[in-house]
C-alpha cells in the first residue's frame, strides 16, 4: 500500500478491506479494492440526498445500483468521481483519495486529485453529451489528445480498436447527428473507453433510448462485463442486472439497504423495501 493510499491526503486513515467484508463479492482472498466509497453524504439545501452511502469495488466486478427515481443514484455515481462534491465521506480509486468537503477552498492540490481521480473513472452519461460540432472519431480523441496528451497516431488506433468494439467502425466519420440514439449511446461509450479508465461508471444509460434501441447498448455494456471491466451501472434494465451483474447494491431514499449477489437480491430479496421494487418489474 503507498503512502498516498494510507493517508490520502485527507488526514483519514485508510482501512484494509478484505473481501469477506464485503456482502456478495466473489474475489480471491487478499485482492485490493478497485474503488471505495466511503460514508458518503449528499446534501442540496435541507434536502439530505444521500446518507452515508458506502460501496467496495474489486477489479472485474460489475455492480449494479437499483431502486426508485430520486433514491439518490445517479447522485451517488456523480459523487464517485465528484462531478458533485461530497458533502462528507472519502472516495478512493486505485489509490487515489479525495475526501469531500465543500466548504473547503479547492488548493491546486485538491484540484490535481479530483483530475487524477476522474481519469481513474469513465463515466457515460444518460444523455450521450457528444460534441455535435466534432465527428464521432473526433469525439473520441479530443480527451486523449488534450487531456492525456497522447500522440495522434496512438490516440486513433485506440480509438478505432474501440468503435470496433461496439460495433461502430463504419460510423468514424460520422457526426452525431447523423445516428441513431443507440449508435450515439455506443460512441459515448467507446469514448469512455478510449480514456483507459480503472472503472466504469454508467448513470442509466438506456434511460433515454428508444425501447427498440436499448438491446444494442445493453449487448455492448454485457460485452464489457463478460470481458472483466469494472463496472459500476445505475440502471432499471433488470435483464442486465440478472445476467451481468456479480453484486447489486440496492437504494431507498439515500441509503443502500440491501446489498449481495444479483442472483440472490433480485431472485430472493431479504429487505421488504426491495420486495416492493421488483414486485413491478418481476414476479418474486
Amino acid at each position: 500500500m503507498s503512502a498516498a493510499t494510507a493517508t490520502g491526503g485527507a488526514g483519514i486513515p485508510a482501512h484494509v478491506v478484505h473481501p469477506a467484508e464485503v456482502p456478495g463479492a466473489l474475489v480471491k482472498p487478499g485482492a485490493e479494492p478497485i474503488l471505495k466509497a466511503t460514508a458518503i453524504e449528499k446534501w442540496f439545501g435541507t434536502n439530505h440526498v444521500l446518507k452515508g452511502c458506502s460501496m467496495t469495488v474489486f477489479p472485474g466486478e460489475t455492480i449494479t445500483i437499483l431502486g426508485r427515481s430520486g433514491s439518490g443514484k445517479s447522485t451517488f455515481l456523480r459523487c464517485v468521481n465528484f462531478l458533485e462534491e461530497p458533502s462528507a465521506g472519502v472516495v478512493d480509486i486505485d489509490g487515489i483519495r479525495v475526501a469531500g468537503d465543500p466548504l473547503r477552498p479547492r488548493s491546486k492540490k485538491v484540484r490535481e486529485q479530483i483530475r487524477l481521480l476522474r481519469l481513474q473513472a469513465g463515466m457515460v452519461f444518460q444523455e450521450f453529451n457528444l460534441f455535435p460540432h466534432l465527428s464521432v472519431i473526433g469525439n473520441l480523441l479530443e480527451a486523449p489528445l488534450h487531456v492525456k496528451k497522447m500522440h495522434k497516431a496512438e490516440a486513433t488506433e485506440l480509438a478505432e480498436s474501440y468503435l470496433e468494439k461496439v460495433g461502430l467502425i463504419d460510423k468514424r466519420d460520422e457526426y452525431p447527428s447523423r445516428l441513431s440514439g443507440g449508435q450515439r449511446q455506443r460512441v459515448a461509450i467507446a469514448r469512455a473507453l478510449t480514456m483507459q479508465p480503472k472503472i466504469m461508471l454508467f448513470d442509466e444509460p438506456t434511460s433515454a433510448l428508444d425501447p427498440s434501441l436499448v438491446g444494442e447498448v445493453l449487448k455492448v455494456m454485457e460485452s464489457l462485463a463478460h470481458e472483466g471491466r469494472t463496472m459500476i451501472v445505475v440502471t432499471h434494465e433488470m435483464s442486465f442486472a440478472k445476467e451481468a451483474a456479480d453484486r447489486v447494491y440496492f437504494m431507498e431514499e439515500g441509503e443502500f439497504v440491501e446489498i449481495g449477489p444479483s442472483e440472490q437480491v433480485i431472485a430472493n430479496p431479504r429487505d421488504e423495501r426491495t420486495r416492493s421494487f421488483l414486485k413491478r418489474f418481476l414476479a418474486v
